[in-house]
């Protein structure tokens, strides 16, 4: 533990340095990236040792605020999030260096940089619930000014104020977590939380508290509106930092009050597998009708939580059916996956980040061609595609795989509720995998096939060593985790006992029945890969034969290709999002053309968030109207005030007469 107090200390001072380093970017950067990889270090043989042999630490210091002790420690449940947690800040952390590169806001920037890393790394290992708020107002802050960091746009300004509405729309049911799980004791420390029993008011408040808490930050439907707008205003390495891990944070949130409440009702597992469909669904056809790449990847990041949501609500569905290796299979599926979307998540990110970097846009109907301009952040972009659609050799398919065979399990148990269950998990990881596929064949189709769409893409290039080392080192991650087998189970059990309440041999024996399919698919996958590397290597060898190039006479009119004969991005997603138009509500503005010779017109089309669009935009504008009523009853007069306060006592007086 001293190790880890000195990371985080570490972290803390390399975090000021940017504040007093006046214009040196590269100093504050400098001094920021030291920090975030030190803290990674020291941190990472306490939170080995926790996942593999189960164990935790803990320390505490007394704090002069109420409730509040400066509680951390570290069990597998901790380790399994700190770990990706640094390894993600770290590598965006270096791809930070030279993506801001020459901008003003540099110092600043990296000091909420580093406190953001700071707060998420504080969640994970509180262990007292004040402490736990306060490391989420800093958290949330330090997000807040890095998504605003571009402030003079009003996009951006706006996108900052939805994040933090809602953030702290989310904090206000948090604090009624703490404040009913610590109603019988003098300090919020975790271990003198007392387990609710199941089926209680007290722990129904809790579950639905925590789900809508820790849900807004985690970006369940309809709680996700933040996310499309915070994501695309961001820099681009913290956009990948808040996708990859921030909103994860949530997620260990959800799973952390899980450990303080009984056996789980059949209806808290059921309902988080319909917010995983509705969240996975619905989220994947969003970012199909995108067309700014930043904005489709966040849209994503809802998906992926969905899957998540799924895994952890088999779990619970599991335990309260009494079917342990449906539950440990889940619950495995569920954390893997917080994982899996940290790495290719953060590497989609990164890789939109070059893009933009290197164009200056990120509209996926004025790119193209990039492929050939930029190679390897191509290939690494192809990986995270294939890894994030959960395509075999890569590790979205090992989680989606684990989630996949609990819902199998589910189905065979002939248990009615859970087989049910199982059904609709199956559904929906089946409609959200295909979906996935196509819209990132749609993504890296347009953004890196074909032809240049405009001299942004043009003139591009790969980026430098410090933006390119951090998405290979996450590519390499996305096909190691995938082709490792069985062998990154034995990092889950401890987790998965520590959520489940289950024991380490019921896990192990849950564990054991994915290990076998997936060693066989890893194998078939490794054998794929040597086979296809060898003959390509092979051809690449031989000799090439003379052809003698020839002109045909006819060739439907494509001697001379143009740009604008290529699929954009709304016409290859056309065919699903015209399926899907009930839920898409998108809008159409088809060119004019009634004239017998048209001038120049353009065609577009637009998906506006369903919710936010007719759900919380209306649900604004009407408390801002009831707000400026009320504002004017403030009228500056005392004697009008004291009228307001004898006409509140004459009420009270009256209520408690009749009462």
């Amino acid at each position: 533990m001293n190790l880890l107090l000195a990371g985080f200390l570490i972290l803390l001072l390399s975090s000021f340095v940017p504040l007093f380093s006046g214009r040196e970017n590269r100093v504050a950067a400098l001094s920021v990236v030291i920090g975030t990889i030190l803290c990674l270090i020291f941190s990472s043989n306490i939170c080995l040792d926790s996942l593999i042999t189960g164990g935790s630490y803990e320390i505490s210091f007394r704090m002069m605020i109420p409730f509040a002790n400066f509680a951390i420690g570290i069990d597998p449940l901790s380790a399994f999030f700190l770990m990706p947690l640094l390894l993600l800040s770290a590598l965006c952390a270096v791809y930070g260096m030279s993506y801001m590169e020459g901008k003003d806001e540099g110092g600043t920037s990296w000091f909420f940089f580093g406190m953001l890393v700071l707060g998420m790394s504080i969640v994970v290992v509180a262990r007292n619930g004040m402490l736990f708020l306060i490391a989420w107002e800093i958290m949330t802050l330090a997000s807040f000014f890095l998504v605003t960091q571009d402030h003079q746009k009003k996009e951006t300004r706006k996108a900052g104020w939805i994040y933090l509405v809602a953030s702290h729309i989310g904090v206000a049911f948090i604090f009624a977590v703490f404040a009913i799980l610590g109603r019988n004791v003098d300090r919020l420390d975790f271990e003198m939380f007392q387990v609710l029993k199941s089926g209680t008011t007290a722990s129904t408040a809790v579950f639905i508290f925590a789900l809508i808490g820790f849900g807004s930050k985690a970006g369940f439907i309809p709680l996700h509106i933040w996310l499309p707008e915070a994501h695309p205003a961001a820099p681009s390495h913290v956009s990948s930092l808040m996708s990859g891990i921030m909103i994860k944070v949530g997620i260990y949130g959800l799973l952390r009050t899980l450990t303080f409440l009984g056996m789980p009702p059949l209806w808290w597992g059921v309902t988080l597998i319909v917010i995983g469909s509705s969240s996975g669904i619905l989220g994947v056809l969003f970012a199909l009708a995108q067309h700014d790449i930043k904005r489709l990847l966040a849209y994503h990041s809802v998906e992926n939580i969905g899957i998540i949501a799924l895994g952890i609500g088999m779990g619970l569905v599991g335990i309260s059916c009494g079917e342990p290796v449906v539950a440990v299979l889940g619950f495995a599926g569920g954390l893997l996956h917080v994982v899996n979307h940290c790495i290719f998540k953060g590497l989609l990110f990164l890789g939109a980040g070059a893009v933009i970097h290197e164009t200056g846009t990120g509209e996926m109907d004025h790119l193209g061609g990039l492929m050939k301009k930029m190679p390897r952040t191509g290939i690494c972009f192809m990986t995270g595609s294939a890894a994030i659609s959960g395509l075999p050799p890569f590790n979205g398919f090992v989680s989606e795989f684990l989630i996949f065979l609990s819902a199998l399990g589910g189905v065979t148990s002939m248990i009615i509720p859970l087989s049910f269950c199982s059904i609709v998990v199956i559904i929906s990881l089946g409609l959200i995998g295909g979906l996935a596929t196509a819209c990132f064949s749609k993504a890296f189709g347009t953004i890196f096939l074909g032809e240049p769409r405009s001299e942004h893409a043009a003139h591009a290039k790969d980026p430098d060593a410090r933006m390119t080392m951090p998405m290979l080192i996450l590519a390499i991650l996305c096909l190691a985790i995938g082709i490792s087998g069985g062998s990154i189970l034995l990092f889950l059990g401890t987790a998965v006992s520590e959520v489940s309440g289950l024991s380490m041999t019921a896990c192990a024996i849950g564990l054991r029945t994915a290990a076998y399919p997936l060693m066989a698919i890893a194998m078939l996958s490794t054998l794929l890969m040597v086979l296809g590397l060898f003959l390509f290597t092979a051809r690449r060898a031989m000799p090439r034969a003379h052809i003698e190039s020839k002109v045909p006479t006819w060739d439907c009119g494509y001697a001379k290709p143009e740009p604008r004969m290529q699929y954009t991005s709304s016409s290859f997603a056309q065919p699903l999002t015209q399926i899907f138009s009930f839920f898409l509500r998108t809008r159409t503005k088809n060119p004019d053309t009634s004239e017998t010779f048209p001038r120049g017109n353009s065609f577009s089309t637009e998906t506006p968030d369903f919710w936010q669009e007719y759900i919380f935009r209306p649900m604004v504008a009407f408390f801002a109207k009831l707000s400026a009523g009320i504002a004017r009853s403030d009228t500056g007069r005392i004697h009008i005030y004291i009228l307001y306060i004898i006409i509140t006592v004459l009420i009270l007086l009256m209520w408690n007469f009749f009462k």
